[in-house]
């Protein structure tokens, strides 16, 4: 049977999000333990230049990932490498399953984040920060004035084609049919604009390069013709996976998997509190993500102190005689 360890806070997910919480839980003098199941830092630790974070003019996702990390486990916060495989509530108590141990908390803050959907195909991976990117407002500024494509047709590629067309040279982007899936206002706005072209019915089947980037293959699904488009840059836009899936309905999530939360950061569940990009929010970056478990944690301190408080109250089903005049 694996060891249970109790903390005042149990945080699932070691990202911006969830050594935020961690930060904040420590400051309160409350226990706190973050579970990350690879690198402390989340996407962060992943994005080579980061410029766009408050009071930082420039630094790198790895120092950025590291100085966080410092700073929670500078206020108590204990930080371990761990999978959680399932989340349970027993008697209150919020409980997080993993490999090496059981980890109960009074309260909980699920900061699993997510991960941009692939395409699955060759040099994505490989070139993923030379040249191939998830994210317009972090990797935009590299391109400017440089030839780009951007894959997809929902609103999310739509718009982020609006937002790169303006910092670049051209935009070709690139949809697996013969019409955007995205709203249309947004399919008007980028069939008008001058900067950007459209390769319909087509799907990028290799990503090419010599250390960077050099260009795409590209295969048309109704006639099969194979075309090789020279490009400096590959945004992919064909969705986002939360990760909640080991949640298996302990909270409320929309159809596609993110959690549901109120301003506080609360779930469908008491005590337990979700923050970043596995909850349901209109942006996901690093300094919302930031916001947000701040605000879990401060959320989360009270809910312990009010459940302390209550534990210590006459019970309501007191066996002393009631006046019922």
């Amino acid at each position: 049977m694996p060891e249970t360890k109790s903390y005042d806070v149990v945080i699932v997910g070691g990202g911006v999000a969830g050594l935020t919480a961690a930060l904040y839980a420590g400051r309160a003098r409350l226990s706190a333990v973050v579970l990350e199941k690879m690198a402390a830092g989340g996407q962060a630790v992943i994005t080579e230049l980061i410029e766009n974070y408050p009071g930082i003019k420039t630094v790198t996702g790895h120092d950025l990932s590291q100085v966080m990390e410092d700073q929670a486990k500078s206020f108590g916060a204990e930080i371990v490498f761990e999978e959680i495989s399932e989340i349970r509530v027993e008697n209150r108590k919020k409980i997080a399953i993993g490999s090496e141990a059981l980890y109960e908390g009074k309260a909980m803050i699920l900061a699993t984040g997510g991960e941009p959907r692939k395409l699955g195909i060759p040099g994505e991976t490989e070139y993923r920060g030379r040249g191939v990117s998830y994210c317009a407002v972090c990797d935009g500024a590299f391109f400017r004035d440089k030839r780009i494509s951007v894959v997809g047709g929902g609103d999310s590629a739509l718009q982020e084609s609006l937002y790169l067309a303006r910092m670049v040279e051209k935009l070709t982007l690139v949809h697996r049919r013969d019409q955007f899936r995205g709203s249309k206002i947004l399919q008007d706005r980028v069939l008008s604009n001058a900067r950007i072209s459209i390769v319909w019915n087509s799907v990028v089947e290799e990503v090419v390069g010599n250390h960077k980037l050099q260009g795409l293959q590209l295969t048309n699904r109704q006639t099969g013709a194979k075309d090789f488009m020279e490009t400096d840059g590959l945004f992919i836009y064909v969705g986002f996976e939360p990760n909640s899936g080991f949640l298996q309905g302990l909270v409320d999530t929309t159809a596609d998997g993110y959690i549901i939360t109120d301003e506080k950061m609360q779930t469908s569940m008491p005590g337990i509190y979700a923050a970043g990009d596995v909850r349901k929010c209109p942006i996901r970056q690093l300094v919302t993500a930031a916001s947000d478990g701040a605000v879990a944690a401060v959320t989360a301190e009270k809910y312990i102190e009010e459940q302390a408080h209550f534990s210590f109250q006459p019970s309501a089903f007191s066996s002393q005689p009631k006046n019922l005049l």
